[in-house]
């Protein structure tokens, strides 16, 4: 699933391509009797809703609210999209084709080869802007798009309940200690997963803060000294921002806009790395001494696949 870096990484896409673009049209594939999703494009009634209230608007920026994508338009209305687990935003020039009934979309320009690689084929829904198109690919058909008047947005069920924005200036250590500390008797990995207490953060850069700050994943957030809390939350701003730096991490689903791959995934230090040694400097002495010491493991805490290294994440 997309989280904060990539959602972020999108939205400054956004902000790029369609900023005072009017929205033309809206077509969905979602639209099925088999959907039915309350306040979601997927359910027939609503969809219709939907393009009555977002046809000729025009879209005045795009912001980010945990994973949540927040397109503003001039009608004081907001367009929220959740990409789940393997949606992603594309914009360009795309026309329909008869090749395929149930996926008929595909870039204008046969040169392109993010766009009309065949990952970024599974569009769902199509934006008609007063320039290109902007698209959703969505293999697994789980991404969330709704509308919400936008002076209630921040208010909707879909946002009221988050936690705290941790790349937010006013985000501090004090802030970051009085939230974990909601569930002191909580695993510090499902702590870090629980939208309502950090908002934003998923399974990559929880296994690779924890790895940083040398906390290791099934730790009770209660018994982890005050030292160890500052290099973790350090360390969350750190593996955040350089996602975002990097664009994102692609080793599964997610494109950026231009439909191109982040490059986060080559910078993982423990996520998905099971059975290599680890890269901090006593671990590789250690392995050299002993071939199964120093490595990395793979358990599952609170239902998610963890990442993390035997030797120097100390368990509280």
């Amino acid at each position: 699933m997309p989280e904060l870096p990539e959602v972020q990484t999108t939205v400054d896409g956004l902000n790029k391509k369609v900023k005072g673009v009017k929205i033309v049209d809206v077509w969905s594939i979602y639209n099925s009797p088999y959907y039915k999703s309350k306040e979601n494009v997927k359910d027939p009634k609503f969809f219709a809703e939907f393009k009555e209230r977002i046809i000729g608007s025009k879209i005045l920026r795009a912001e980010r609210r945990a994973k949540n994508i927040l397109i503003h338009l001039d009608n004081k209305e907001t367009i929220l999209i959740h990409m789940k687990m393997t949606g992603h935003l594309m914009f360009g020039e795309y026309a329909q084709t008869s090749d395929n009934k149930n996926d008929p979309w595909r870039p204008k320009d046969k040169g392109n080869k993010a766009l009309n690689d065949p990952f970024n084929h599974h569009i769902r829904l199509v934006f008609t802007l007063s320039n290109k198109n902007l698209v959703l690919s969505d293999t697994r058909k789980f991404a969330k798009v709704t509308v919400i008047k936008t002076d209630k947005i921040f208010h909707s069920p879909d946002l009221s309940h988050l936690g705290p924005e941790p790349l937010a200036k006013d985000f501090d250590l004090k802030i970051f200690k009085d939230q974990i500390n909601k569930k002191p008797n909580g695993k510090i990995k499902t702590t870090l997963l629980d939208q309502t207490i950090i908002a934003g953060i998923g399974n990559i850069y929880s296994d690779e803060a924890l790895w940083l700050a040398n906390i290791h994943p099934e730790s009770v957030v209660k018994d982890i000294p005050d030292n160890s809390l500052k290099k973790l939350f350090q360390s969350i701003l750190t593996v955040l921002r350089n996602g975002i730096d990097f664009g994102g991490d692609s080793m599964s689903d997610y494109r950026n806009i231009d439909g191109e791959k982040g490059s986060f995934q080559e910078q993982h230090n423990v996520y998905r790395k099971k059975g290599q040694v680890c890269g901090k400097l006593e671990c590789r002495k250690i392995n050299k001494i002993n071939p199964e010491a120093g490595l990395i493991k793979r358990i599952v805490v609170g239902g998610r696949s963890t990442h993390y290294c035997e030797n120097h994440q100390t368990k509280y």
